[in-house]
């Protein structure tokens, strides 16, 4: 199939992120998945049918690129505010951000088939008929859109479990400074968010959620669990018992 530190300043930087609750009213909301609050059930949410849709997007500060663009100390100097107010810029391209982030899922069905769903090796897999998960393509480059998967719960009673994952295929190992994050866009109710933001600066791979049948009941578990190593090292640890072997792209 193919394998394919967080710094003071992106503490201050993520700090400053806005919340949004629940509002009664009806308008949008959007629930986050924190080590204190890992679980959210989209049966409860009034959420487990339709398409569930699943994005990968990141960002990069320029305080990260400094280096590459030849400013670094300097500019902090004559710009001090800069330091705790470090510019956004979005992901664009390879001279920006020299990461190519994928997301991918391993799925397990109820009748016991599993396998995974990744931009390597083709396996974008399908959403009418089994895994009923399907990639809807590979941004290299960390455009506006990201990266989506897209979940039939209409076929939810098929389901068991999918393990929905992220992995650097090739650039420098940078979790720690693509700040990204995965969201869940259920057919109805409040979005979720897991965000990617814990120190790993050597990780290749990370487990972002799980999401499990069990009980009559959809529960997304929020895992963000960094590896070092790809697929393989996470089918260990999650136990999905599939067969790796190295795995390329083809080149754009």
């Amino acid at each position: 199939m193919g394998w394919g530190n967080v710094s003071f300043l992106g503490k201050l930087w993520r700090g400053g992120a806005q919340k949004f609750d629940f509002d009664s009213g009806g308008a949008s909301y959007v629930v986050e998945l924190t080590k204190r609050n890992p679980v959210v059930s989209l049966t409860k949410q009034g959420a487990a049918t339709g398409h569930l849709r699943v994005n990968l997007h990141w960002q990069m500060r320029t305080s990260d690129l400094h280096e590459r663009g030849g400013q670094g100390r300097g500019g902090l100097l004559r710009h001090p505010g800069k330091l705790f107010k470090p510019e956004i810029v979005q992901a664009q391209g390879p001279a920006v951000v020299n990461v190519d982030l994928d997301l991918a899922c391993l799925y397990e069905l109820k009748d016991g088939t599993r396998g995974v769903v990744q931009p390597l090796g083709n396996f974008l897999g399908d959403l009418n008929g089994p895994p009923f998960v399907k990639l809807s393509g590979d941004d290299r480059f960390g455009s506006g859109s990201g990266e989506t998967l897209y979940i039939n719960l209409d076929h939810r009673d098929e389901i068991k479990r999918l393990l929905i994952f992220v992995y650097i295929y090739d650039g420098t190992p940078a979790f720690d400074r693509t700040h990204a994050v995965v969201t869940l866009y259920p057919s109805s109710g409040p979005r979720v968010d897991v965000k990617l933001d814990e120190r790993a600066p050597q990780a290749r791979s990370c487990a972002v959620f799980t999401l499990e049948n069990t009980k009559d009941e959809l529960m997304v578990r929020r895992e963000v669990k960094y590896v070092y190593g790809f697929q393989a090292e996470l089918d260990r640890l999650y136990g999905w018992g599939l067969q790796w072997g190295r795995g390329y792209k083809s080149k754009v």
